[in-house]
C-alpha cells in the first residue's frame, strides 16, 4: 500500500510512480493486449459455431414430428427433455460466451482493464463456453440415445464414452489457463502477495 502524497512525489527525471510503471511496461501492455485479442478471436468462433448448431437444432428435433398432432414424437421420452434443456442452456452459455469475448475486442485496453476488467471477461468467457460445450454434448448424446435406442440397447455407453472426450479435452487444455487467471486476478490480490502477471502465461 502506498500513502495517497507519495502517489504524486517525483523522482530525478521528474517522473511520478505511475508514469514511470506505465513507461516500462508499454511492451508488457502490447504483448497482453495482442494476446488476449488472439485468444478471444478463437473463442469468439467456437461460440458461434456452438451457438449456431444448437440455434439450428432447436427446429430441427430428433425423431420430427407428429403428422397429425404436429408435436415432437419423442416428446414423452426422458431424454427429450434433457435434450431441450441442455440445447437452450448450450445457446444461452455459448451466446453469453461471445459477448465477453466480444468485449475484450472492444476494450480500450488501459492499465486498469488488465486489472480485474480483462481477466474477468475472460474466467467468464471460457467458462460459459466449456458449459456450452458440456451442454452441447449431453444434448447430442441424448438425441443419439432416442434415435437408436430401440435398435441398439448398448448404444448408451459408447454414446457417454464419446461425449467425455471433447470435454476432457477442454479441460485438459484451457482450465490450467483459467485457474491461472483466477489466482492472479483474486488470489493474489486478496493475500497482497507478488505474483507473476494474468498474462504471462508459461
Amino acid at each position: 500500500m502506498v500513502q495517497p502524497k507519495c502517489k504524486e512525489e517525483v523522482n530525478e527525471n521528474n517522473k511520478t510512480a505511475a508514469t514511470l510503471f506505465t513507461e516500462e511496461h508499454k511492451e508488457l501492455a502490447r504483448e497482453g493486449e495482442r494476446w488476449m485479442k488472439n485468444t478471444a478471436a478463437s473463442c469468439m468462433v467456437v461460440g458461434t459455431l456452438i451457438a449456431a448448431v444448437m440455434f439450428s437444432t432447436a427446429f430441427t428435433i430428433p425423431g420430427g414430428n407428429d403428422d397429425k398432432t404436429d408435436l415432437p414424437l419423442f416428446l414423452k421420452h426422458d431424454e427429450f427433455f434433457v435434450f431441450a434443456v441442455c440445447n437452450a442452456f448450450s445457446m444461452f452459455a455459448s451466446s453469453t460466451s461471445m459477448l465477453m469475448f466480444l468485449g475484450i475486442l472492444t476494450a480500450r485496453f488501459s492499465e486498469k482493464d488488465f486489472l480485474q476488467s480483462l481477466p474477468m471477461k475472460v474466467i467468464i468467457g471460457l467458462l460459459c463456453l466449456f458449459l456450452s460445450i458440456v451442454t452441447m454434448m449431453i444434448a447430442f448424446g441424448s438425441s443419439i440415445f432416442m434415435t437408436l435406442n430401440n435398435r441398439l440397447s448398448w448404444v448408451e455407453i459408447p454414446v457417454i464414452l464419446l461425449t467425455l472426450i471433447p470435454i476432457t479435452l477442454f479441460c485438459i487444455l484451457q482450465f490450467p489457463l483459467l485457474i491461472h487467471i483466477i489466482h492472479c486476478t483474486f488470489v493474489s490480490t486478496i493475500s497482497s502477495k507478488p505474483d507473476k502477471h494474468p498474462l504471462q502465461v508459461s
